[in-house]
């Protein structure tokens, strides 16, 4: 009997020691609750987010005294300390704002950190992107409205520091997305592809990031989707370019939701209202669908699913150069894209498993030819088919209160057909196979590092290459940070330019950076000095036609490329000087200089402005239901080059032909949205109406030039229209998002 009971006594023991205690408790701002808010026991990877009414609920085993940390990028960290035994525990919070959706560093309480997240040049909302004028609503859009992001009207691409548009990478849920641009024609950029109310947030490094991602000479976007709906909800959008509708189902027991979205665009009717300056023989139209499935497991995993197919199409004409063979120069573009992205995280004791996989297909049908009269000539087809797959895992573990280590590998498999005009075709494939480790070291509250290395192995170029990384941040006084970063970088060569044999090697970059910044309540100021040597940089050449016409196709020749970036950048923020108006200013100073692709010397790339200066305003009115925002970039004219080829001694070599700079770029933006279900109580449906304006005052703005054959002829590169109006109705049943757009506002 004795050791019955002493056996039922240590098992009940064990038993109550494993026990589940729930922690439940409400966020509020302002006495209104708060959705999207971490709520985390310290150094444990237990936690949950809140709801739309800043409501929280979660179990864990840990036992003691403890400390509930709450976290969201609008507001200050608040910490609370709870003691855990056997009963429920009920803490509520109540949150202070804080200006740092676009901080450089964010300060925590009563420690600082050298992360990605808390060094990153934005950490913008869903809603900050939405009510930048200008933005569109994309996200890439609304970078260029911060420091280190140039403004390129005429290609797709984030262009960094001196760096090209496909210099940066965009990732989501912590795996790469190929193609996160809609195909495209020459001289009219695509567009963002994903929807930005698909991501909850972003953390936006213009340089020195994480080992944990690579293949980027510039810099990366981490995009972070939404986790389950707070409640099932329809939407339906409709304006005179678009028209689209969508909806989210929220299980019964709140462990799971899906949905799906289908949307169409078309710009005919915009073409025949406004005077154009690209003659669209095809409106640009697209069709896009989306679909979704979100799920926990039992055990505490979580599961995330996003599926997204969409095509494009258009036609343009332009005015011939070479007048005495052809009329008319057209190019007509078919494309259409597919993208799955699953990710799955777990915790397994001390250890947190993140691991996902992805995979996209691309198709860009280009049609080029001339015209002549009525008689269509020189017919030149260029077939791009892309299959992509990306694999990654990360496991993590906490070593005490303020550090940490991980590491994990990674696996991006590229599979290319190229076909162009028969003349040159080839089928690429390359597996770029990684591996990655880091920790992070808080050293006290006032330093703290983050070091890491990146080891990757591309099949194609039959090479490997190791990237160190290391951040250090200290607190100077109670309101200023400074942080220091540095890395080495690796990206393979385009694949675009692999159209022949060539001995290639890995493209380099090394990043210092150094940063200050002084952070008050409302208030934000920031200073950052970079510097960024290139090494092995792409060179082309041209591959003449077989048939003896002036036209080519540029291949690589080799990586005897270098270049150097350096620079100054200030940003300020202020939401406190004026009652409830929101606005930031911006400017950076590039100084860079390259000698890559087809340039026969280093020159000033053309895609780079020595000052930019961008400044956005946001004000929320309300009793008149309504929110104001204006936005204004100005950019000195970037160089232009006139780029062609002469036979010396019997070998093609490159020169300038024609050189200068561009006018000088300004924009002026303006945008209105109204609510007007705003104060209506018990209200089911919200609804936006938009109206924005787009270089309101009609600068002429010019993003370059091309050139004819001889040189003795040119046309300006120009946006398709200089001003743009924009009006749209937003509507969502089920889900009642006033104080969000409130408390994002305010």
């Amino acid at each position: 009997m004795k050791t019955k009971l002493l056996f039922l006594t240590t098992f009940l023991s064990f038993a109550l020691s494993f026990a589940q205690t729930r922690i439940s408790g409400r966020v509020t701002y302002k006495n209104r609750g708060v959705g999207e808010v971490n709520v985390t026991l310290k150094n444990t990877y237990d936690g949950a987010t809140t709801d739309s009414n800043g409501n929280f609920s979660f179990e864990t085993t840990e036992k003691g005294s403890r400390v509930l940390v709450f976290t969201h990028p609008k507001y200050i960290d608040v910490e609370k300390p709870i003691v855990i035994e056997n009963q429920e525990v009920s803490v509520n919070a109540e949150l202070k704002e804080q200006i740092n959706e676009i901080d450089a560093v964010v300060v925590s309480a009563g420690s600082i950190e050298a992360s990605d997240k808390k060094r990153a040049t934005a950490l913008l909302t869903p809603i900050d992107i939405y009510t930048t004028a200008g933005a569109d609503g994309q996200i890439t859009s609304a970078l260029t409205y911060l420091p280190g992001v140039q403004k390129v009207g005429e290609t797709e691409g984030l262009f960094i520091r001196g760096g090209t548009g496909t210099e940066s990478r965009i990732f989501m849920d912590g795996s790469l997305i190929n193609n996160y641009f809609s195909n495209s024609v020459p001289g009219i950029a695509g567009r963002d592809r994903f929807n930005t109310s698909l991501f909850k947030g972003n953390v936006f490094s213009s340089g020195g990031y994480s080992a944990l991602y690579g293949q980027a000479l510039s810099g990366a976007l981490m995009l972070e989707s939404v986790d389950l709906p707070d409640q099932s909800s329809y939407d339906f959008g409709v304006s005179p370019i678009f028209l689209n509708a969508g909806f989210q189902r929220l299980g019964n027991n709140k462990n799971y939701s899906y949905g799906a979205s289908l949307g169409y665009s078309n710009l005919k009717l915009m073409q025949e209202i406004f005077n154009f300056n690209t003659n669209f023989s095809e409106a640009p139209q697209s069709i896009n669908s989306d679909l979704n499935f979100r799920f926990k497991t039992k055990s505490g995993g979580f599961f995330k699913y996003y599926g997204k197919y969409d095509s494009n199409r258009m036609a343009v004409q332009t005015p011939s150069l070479e007048p005495e063979d052809y009329d008319l120069s057209l190019v007509k573009l078919k494309g259409k894209n597919t993208y799955h992205n699953l990710s799955f995280k777990q915790k397994f004791g001390k250890y947190l498993l993140n691991a996902g996989a992805s995979y996209s297909y691309n198709q860009s049908d280009l049609d080029f030819s001339t015209q002549k009269g009525e008689t269509q000539t020189g017919t030149t087809k260029l077939l791009n088919d892309g299959n992509y797959i990306n694999f990654k895992t990360v496991l993590e573990r906490k070593i005490n209160k303020i550090s940490a280590l991980r590491g994990g590998f990674e696996f991006n498999s590229t599979s290319e057909k190229l076909n162009f005009n028969d003349f040159v075709t080839k089928n690429y494939k390359d597996l770029i196979s990684s591996a990655f480790a880091e920790t992070d070291l808080g050293f006290s509250n006032q330093l703290s590092a983050k070091i890491g290395v990146r080891a990757e192995h591309s099949s194609y170029l039959g090479k490997s290459n190791i990237a160190p990384r290391l951040a250090l941040a200290y607190r100077l006084a109670k309101d200023w940070t400074t942080s220091f970063a540095y890395g080495l970088f690796y990206q393979n060569p385009e694949s675009r330019y692999i159209n022949g044999p060539a001995n290639l090697d890995f493209q380099k970059s090394q990043h210092y950076i150094l940063q200050v910044q002084r952070t008050t309540e409302g208030r934000s100021l920031r200073f950052e000095a970079f510097y960024k040597k290139y090494d092995d940089l792409l060179k082309v050449k041209n591959l003449q036609y077989i048939d003896g016409q002036n036209q080519f196709v540029q291949t690589a020749d080799n990586n005897s490329g270098f270049g150097y970036a350096k620079g100054l950048e200030l940003f300020w923020r202020d939401k406190k000087t004026f009652d409830n108006i929101d606005y930031w200013i911006s400017y950076s100073f590039l100084d860079s200089k390259r000698d890559f692709m087809n340039y026969p010397m280093s020159l000033k790339p053309n895609f780079a402005s020595e000052h930019t200066l961008s400044a956005v305003a946001k004000r929320f009115v309300p009793e008149w239901k309504t929110g104001f925002n204006i936005s204004y970039t100005y950019a000195k004219g970037r160089p232009y080059y006139d780029i062609a080829t002469q036979d010396v001694n019997g070998e093609q070599k490159y020169f300038v032909r024609h050189e200068g700079s561009l006018k000088d770029y300004n924009a002026l933006n303006f945008s209105v949205n109204y609510l007007p279900n705003l104060g209506k109580k018990d209200s089911k449906t919200f609804t936006v109406l938009v109206l924005s304006v787009s270089n309101i005052l009609g600068s002429k703005n010019v993003y370059g030039y091309n050139f004819s054959m001889d040189g003795s002829r040119s046309s300006a590169v120009v946006p398709p229209v200089n001003t743009f109006v924009f009006v749209g109705a937003f509507i969502s049943f089920g889900v009642d998002k006033t104080q969000d757009a409130i408390n994002n506002n305010l």
